[in-house]
């Protein structure tokens, strides 16, 4: 929440807004996040824990397209 707060248009007043879990997964002593929040910026995140070193690590997504493609 503070990484989406600290990169919203700084001439805007902070909307409220939520952050939701889209997906995770745990293998072994790692886990993986895809997070988003209810802003209409397009942006999601992935957090990765690595367990063996103790360190979490932090990407930022910003989703351009989402088109629907039938397989036939």
């Amino acid at each position: 929440m503070q990484y989406a707060e600290e990169h919203l248009d700084k001439s805007d007043a902070v909307p409220d807004f939520s952050v939701f879990v889209v997906w995770s997964c745990k293998t072994l002593q790692n886990n993986k996040a895809l997070l988003s929040t209810t802003l209409f910026d397009g942006m999601y995140y992935e957090l990765t824990y690595n367990g063996d070193k103790k360190e979490l690590y932090f990407d930022a997504y910003k989703k351009f397209e989402n088109r629907c493609i039938k397989v036939e």
